[in-house]
């Protein structure tokens, strides 16, 4: 809805971020409410993980707003080189729930988060961008047709008809979509889709056009199978409260979602530094299991590598024997909590084990798939089991 120049204040001798809204649109009485709508907000707003406003200015019909100048890339063109490993995203995440907590707390919605809007330092600090198209929270949760108070979407990619869209497609949640009532449940969706994408490389719900975006945002759910490994069981578990499409059952609260973040980064400390001084730590039992996994398909794995603490137990080697395994290996994943192994037999079959048993069970329900291999994965929380195939 504007265009941004890089100027120097002439009077106080720093580098600043002009916004000016074009000529052709300063006299349209929508578009220049949205301009001094983004100025007010702004101006309400004293964080330092949101880049501030400093005036509004007026020159012969031409209006502008002159802002704090971010140094650095935004988060898209970080995420264009590729997927951001967890230890630069989870920093990355915390201060951008701070300043979503910082503006809630103002009443204020952002309403089309996404990394664009969203600068990096190079000293690693965080500055959200462009509160310009927020909302103020009405208490009685109306959702005003009013398009002084909407965003204008400029990009062909993401547009319908102008003015007309609340957000940018592909980071809407999906009561946005629907044009229904708004809160701060629509940031805390956006701040899941951003994240998805950092630690993946690609949105959470991508697509060609509009039409297959909204789609997708509406009706699927994004490839959890993409997140990396290394992602914490506590952040998957973040990622899907956020990307809740109930919206009763979504994450509310942006300072929840930093207190989670930040037991995310400190959870490992905590869990060598309760270690009992017998030398066990509470990862014994997925490391023995680990163990018996690779050593089914063929590989040994001493466990004592991995236990940081003196002194160091007795070696352990354990042997499953997996139903129906093929040649080269069978297709199987283990519980996130060590206690169950889901293993294919090699007809498309999945079977369920117990570590503590030496029986397995066949589950029902598992489709036939011609050719391939089947896929099985667990969930985060441990209750459910899914699968996928290489042929599809």
């Amino acid at each position: 809805m504007g265009e941004v120049y890089r100027a120097t204040d002439t009077k106080l001798k720093r580098q600043v971020a002009i916004k000016t809204l074009p000529r052709s649109l300063a006299v349209d009485h929508d578009r220049l409410a949205r301009f001094q709508r983004e100025a007010e907000v702004l101006a309400s707003l004293n964080h330092p993980h949101i880049a501030g406003i400093y005036g509004l200015e007026e020159s012969a019909g031409v209006f502008a707003l002159v802002m704090e100048l971010v140094e650095g890339e935004d988060l898209s063109q970080r995420i264009a080189r590729g997927a951001i490993q967890v230890d630069e995203a989870l920093p990355i995440a915390k201060q951008i729930a701070e300043a979503l907590a910082a503006a809630h707390e103002q009443g204020i919605i952002h309403r089309d988060l996404k990394p664009a809007n969203i600068k990096v330092r190079a000293d690693g600090e965080v500055k959200v961008l462009d509160f310009g198209l927020a909302k103020a929270m009405d208490p009685a949760g109306d959702s005003s047709t009013n398009l002084s108070m909407s965003p204008t979407i400029t990009s062909p990619a993401t547009m319908t008809s102008a003015g007309m869209i609340l957000g940018t497609a592909a980071y809407m949640a999906p009561e946005q979509a629907r044009g229904r009532p708004l809160d701060k449940r629509v940031d805390i969706w956006a701040f899941g889709c951003v994240l998805y994408e950092m630690l993946t490389g690609e949105p959470a719900f991508g697509g060609n056009d509009l039409a297959e975006i909204l789609s997708r945002v509406l009706q699927r759910e994004p490839d959890w199978t993409k997140l990396p490994a290394a992602v914490p069981a506590r952040v998957r578990e973040l990622l899907r409260l956020c990307l809740e499409k109930n919206v009763k059952n979504r994450r509310s609260d942006a300072n929840d979602v930093r207190l989670d973040i930040e037991q995310a980064l400190t959870e490992p400390e905590k869990e060598v530094r309760s270690a009992p001084s017998g030398g066990r730590i509470s990862r014994l039992p997925w490391i023995i299991a680990a163990s018996a996994v690779l050593a089914a398909a063929g590989l040994a794995v001493e466990p004592s590598r991995y236990i940081r603490s003196t002194p160091a137990p007795p070696e352990l080697r354990l042997q499953l024997e997996l139903p129906g395994s093929r040649p080269f290996g069978p297709s199987f994943a283990l519980s996130p909590d060590g206690r169950y192994l889901v293993s294919e037999a090699g007809d498309q079959k999945l079977w369920l084990r117990a570590m503590d048993s030496d029986t397995a069970e066949r589950l029902d329900g598992t489709e036939d798939v011609s050719g391939g291999r089947v896929l099985p994965f667990w969930s985060p929380d441990n209750r459910s089991i899914g699968f996928s195939s290489t042929t599809s």
